[in-house]
């Protein structure tokens, strides 16, 4: 898959004042409505993506690593939307990015890419540390996604363009953030109780945020939850990334969590990150 937009490949090399306002640029060019080619009630994850189907994407042929097929197969076939993964693992000072790609929940295409991070984490910046081994690993596919679930914030963000905003607009893909951790943003209401399956809470812009105040940016996500005792799950933090919007993201991320608090493309990428990163680390 292709970069659509070279002028946003992340640039480790730019001052912080810079990428600051590459964000800024990049938020700009964002959409955080829906745009998406397929039809979000038609993603899910109603197939059963086992460890199974990455062992039959292995390849045993002569120069061929089972990381992506050959040709241009768009994997459309059948129609299903074709939903990607992207997580990240690190070695050292390597960023281990990982793209899966699932149809139906079912994994037809894993592609990844390790290449050194040239900065340190700094909070609202993480793209341009992580940015391009992304961009590097959906080059690798040969399939081309309808969707990615990216995972990182999106319009949760100081500038409103996290990671999956900063990839999305890049490839000019429909993207969702979903991170774990709160980075920015006032939760409208306290997420301190416990939340039941299927809640969720809207997440608003503050003065810490670029977008006016109160504008949704983004939701809580309580994609599953304990019942009966005293153990409880915490919420995902769902935005959009590009092309779509607050609300679909949120749907976008309960429809694919199949019954675990991540999403299932996430799930499996974070999986399939530590496999090559044991892989890298030999």
């Amino acid at each position: 898959m292709d970069v659509a937009r070279p002028e946003f490949v992340p640039d480790p090399a730019l001052s912080r004042e810079a990428m600051a306002d590459c964000q800024r640029d990049i938020a700009d060019a964002a959409t955080f409505a829906d745009d998406l080619a397929v039809d979000p009630a038609t993603v899910g994850v109603s197939g059963d993506a086992r460890q199974a189907t990455f062992d039959a994407l292995d390849r045993t042929s002569a120069g061929d690593d089972g990381d992506s097929d050959d040709g241009d197969w768009d994997g459309r076939e059948t129609g299903a939307p074709l939903v990607a993964g992207v997580d990240q693992a690190f070695v050292g000072d390597s960023a281990v990015s990982v793209v899966i790609v699932l149809r139906d929940g079912e994994v037809v295409e894993r592609a990844h890419a390790v290449e050194r991070t040239e900065i340190p984490y700094v909070p609202g910046l993480l793209s341009f540390r992580e940015g391009g081994a992304i961009l590097s690993a959906f080059g690798e596919l040969s399939s081309v996604p309808d969707l990615a679930i990216v995972d990182g914030s999106g319009r949760i963000h100081f500038r409103e363009a996290g990671l999956a905003t900063h990839v999305g607009v890049a490839l000019d893909l429909p993207t969702v953030g979903v991170a774990k951790r709160l980075l920015c943003g006032t939760p409208r209401e306290s997420l301190d109780g416990k939340l039941p399956a299927g809640a969720r809470v809207a997440i608003e812009a503050d003065a810490d945020v670029t977008a006016p105040d109160g504008t949704v940016i983004g939701y809580a996500v309580q994609t599953r939850q304990f019942e009966g005792d005293d153990r409880y799950v915490n919420p995902v933090y769902v935005s959009p990334g590009h092309r779509v919007g607050a609300d679909t993201a949120a749907d976008l991320a309960e429809r694919t969590a199949a019954g675990y608090k991540l999403p299932e493309p996430t799930r499996l990428a974070d999986a399939y990150a530590d496999e090559v990163k044991a892989d890298v680390s030999e």
